[in-house]
């Protein structure tokens, strides 16, 4: 997307190109996607952010290193590509590997996950037709320490699914991918989106992975994060609103499955709220945290219409941190939204059991 003027969550292959150069030549020790979970702690801390320049001043990468997450969740737009040429994307995604306070945090132990979203796919808003996208999936891959020999290599699309602990609980990570199969949009003739009644976001071996995902699921939490918003509808630009069937079925699939303690994650606005949607068929509101702007946030963004929105609108520098505790054998989330120098724009607690 261009920068805009202005309980549950949600948190969205062919090796096309020749061998590549190493992003490091130290690089922190791979992480994989059936890697087993680390032993039981009192508190998982999962870090999540996106849209970052690769070529602009990073200072949250120092905060973010003093809340010592377990886990870092890269929600697309994680340099900004925007080439056909892998030689550039490889370039940019070097550039910011090697970004001194993103190092930090990789060489203190943090887990590095995560999925993509348009600029890091290679095109401004491009989809299934986009034709370098299993080109730019292995850069991408690359970037994210993804070993040689994973699945994730070898299948259409980033799509990826983990598992971490705190204390006896479970808690699970599904990162869609929200490109790779995308149906095409069109845009009027004051560039604003125009719905695709019928159009998919995910591709049928996604959806199906998904539904395996959730419904063979014993996690007692469930992180589902995508590279572009769920459920806000007002707004003009990507959103799974303007796949109304695909948003649908996404609720369909939820309700179905009722997967336990669902938070949905998203990335691409560049600005930081909180939405809630009661579902029909789920039985508390479903929320969405979207964390976007570690670069260049939306300042001039002041006023942005969503119906959905609870707390406020953050159009600073920012990243989100979700702390699960589970005191006396209950789970509960702290989700904060949070900028420079500790400084906390929202928080909220709460119980996922």
């Amino acid at each position: 997307m261009k920068l805009p003027l202005p309980h549950l969550l949600l948190l969205g292959l062919l090796a096309a190109c020749s061998p590549r150069t190493p992003l490091a030549t130290t690089p922190a020790a791979p992480v994989t996607t059936a890697a087993a979970p680390r032993p039981a702690a009192n508190e998982l801390r999962v870090a999540f952010g996106s849209c970052s320049r690769q070529n602009l001043p990073q200072p949250l990468w120092d905060d973010i290193t003093r809340d010592q997450p377990d886990v870092w969740i890269w929600l697309g737009d994680n340099i900004y590509g925007d080439s056909d040429d892998p030689a550039v994307l490889q370039a940019k995604y070097t550039l910011q590997f090697n970004q001194p306070g993103y190092r930090q945090l990789r060489e203190q132990g943090t887990r590095i996950i995560g999925t993509w979203d348009d600029h890091d796919y290679g095109r401004n808003d491009g989809d299934k037709t986009y034709p370098f996208k299993a080109q730019n999936q292995q850069l991408a891959l690359d970037f994210l320490e993804e070993p040689a020999d994973s699945p994730r290599r070898r299948q259409e699309g980033i799509y990826a699914a983990y598992e971490y602990r705190v204390a006896d609980k479970k808690v699970k990570v599904l990162l869609l991918d929200d490109r790779y199969f995308q149906d095409p949009l069109y845009r009027d003739a004051q560039k604003v989106y125009q719905p695709n009644p019928t159009g998919d976001m995910l591709g049928e071996a996604q959806w199906a992975w998904l539904r395996e995902q959730l419904a063979g699921s014993d996690a007692d939490a469930h992180i589902i994060g995508s590279g572009i918003q769920f459920l806000p509808t007002q707004h003009p630009y990507e959103k799974w609103a303007n796949f109304p069937a695909a948003r649908q079925r996404l609720f369909d699939l939820l309700t179905e499955t009722r997967p336990k303690g669902l938070l949905l994650v998203s990335g691409d606005r560049h600005i930081g709220e909180v939405s809630e949607l009661a579902v029909p068929g789920l039985a508390r509101p479903v929320l969405e945290v979207t964390s976007s702007g570690l670069t260049h946030p939306a300042t001039q963004n002041t006023g942005e219409p969503n119906a959905l929105r609870v707390g406020p609108l953050v159009n600073h520098k920012h990243y989100a941190l979700f702390r699960f505790r589970a005191p006396e054998g209950r789970l509960l989330l702290d989700m904060s939204l949070r900028g420079e120098a500790g400084h906390i724009f929202y928080e909220q607690v709460i119980r996922l059991e």
